[in-house]
């Protein structure tokens, strides 16, 4: 889309605890590429959890939007305070804190709650028609908010069963592909659910845009 803007949803910094580095930057050099420019976001709260990358131990919880400009190389806009009618699409990135932070699948499953700021954004993105897409975890995230949803979480069978019980309907696709709900103006791709490497992630990042910008004709 030439001169497009998308809103990066970010959960923190670190597959373990935040957004997934190589996810969020596929994406967006994938947008870059498909002629969007990027606006960063994220809550401003605390992390869930927080795991020291090296040996795996528990730390104390960071702030998200701190760890999100890590990503950022610099300030991020409160998710709070993200103006929906200043962009196109929203892009949302995998990594644990998509599970742990931005909502609760991790713990609770199917009987996940979504952060309400969060929950309130993607309720007003699909009242508007405005492409949602979701990489990796976080199409868990759409599925709790939007009835009905066609997503694509790799073939994780408890997962996927999860995502069925909450009413969205599961559908498997390649690594280097994305599943584009057209009704429900949705595109979500597996990433680290299935791939083994960046040079996949990035791939299925670019099919991911390709997805968002069919919305948008």
């Amino acid at each position: 889309m030439k001169n497009g803007k998308a809103a990066m949803i970010l959960s923190g910094c670190g597959v373990k605890d935040g957004t997934e580095i190589h996810e969020a930057v596929s994406a967006l050099i994938a947008l870059e590429n498909g002629g969007y420019s990027i606006v960063f976001t994220a809550p401003d709260i605390t992390q869930a959890r927080s795991h020291n990358h090296q040996t795996g131990e528990a730390e104390k919880p960071r702030s998200v939007i701190a760890e999100a400009a890590r990503i950022a190389r610099g300030p991020v806009v409160p998710l709070d305070l993200l103006d929906l009618g200043s962009v196109d699409v929203l892009v949302i990135p995998g990594g644990l804190g998509a599970a742990t932070t931005l909502c609760d699948f991790a713990e609770k499953g199917s009987e996940c709650t979504v952060i309400p700021v969060l929950d309130k954004l993607i309720s007003a993105a699909f009242s508007r028609g405005v492409p949602i897409a979701a990489m990796c975890i976080a199409p868990v995230i759409l599925a709790r908010c939007i009835p009905g949803v066609t997503i694509t979480l790799g073939n994780h069978p408890e997962t996927v069963r999860a995502v069925e019980k909450m009413g969205a309907v599961h559908e498997e696709c390649e690594v280097d592909q994305a599943v584009v709900d057209v009704e429900n103006r949705v595109v979500t791709t597996p990433a680290y659910m299935l791939a083994k490497g960046p040079l996949e992630v990035f791939r299925g990042a670019e099919s991911m845009v390709e997805g968002l910008n069919s919305l948008l004709q």
